[in-house]
C-alpha cells in the first residue's frame, strides 16, 4: 500500500512544469549573458557602436523577463514543497526530503538576487547609451 505523500511526490515530480521551466530560463539567461560578455567587451572599447547596444539592451530586457517569469513560477512548486496545500490534500514534504528543499531554496535566492542586478545593469547600459 502506497502513502499519501508517495503519491503526493511522483505527482509532483511528473508535473513540475514550473521547475523545468526556471531551469530553462536560467540556462538560456546565463548562456546569453556569457555570449554577451564579448560584445560588451568590445563596446567598452569601441563607442561608436550604437546599435548593438540598443539590441543588447532590447536582448537584455528579454532575458530580465524571462528570468523573472521562471523564477515566479519555480516559486509557487517551492512554496507548495515548504508549506502544502490542504485543499489539494498536498501536504509539506520538504521534512521528508530536506536537501531538495535546500537546494531549490538556494537557487531560488540567487535567482531572485539575480534580477535586481540584471535590471541594475541594463539601467546603467541605458544610462551610458543615452550619454553619448
Amino acid at each position: 500500500m502506497t502513502s499519501n505523500l508517495t503519491i503526493l511526490v511522483f505527482a509532483i515530480r511528473d508535473k513540475i512544469y514550473g521547475q523545468k521551466f526556471f531551469v530553462a530560463t536560467s540556462a538560456i539567461a546565463s548562456g546569453y549573458l556569457i555570449l554577451s560578455l564579448p560584445l560588451s567587451i568590445l563596446h567598452i572599447i569601441r563607442s561608436s557602436a550604437r546599435m548593438t547596444r540598443v539590441i543588447l539592451i532590447i536582448l537584455d530586457m528579454i532575458m530580465l523577463a524571462s528570468l523573472t517569469a521562471g523564477s515566479s513560477a519555480a516559486a509557487s512548486i517551492v512554496y507548495l514543497a515548504h508549506k502544502g496545500n490542504a485543499r489539494a490534500n498536498w501536504f509539506a514534504f520538504c521534512q521528508q526530503y530536506n536537501s531538495f528543499c535546500e537546494r531549490i531554496s538556494g537557487s531560488m535566492i540567487g535567482s531572485f538576487i539575480a534580477i535586481p542586478l540584471f535590471i541594475i545593469l541594463i539601467l546603467l547600459s541605458a544610462l551610458v547609451l543615452s550619454r553619448r
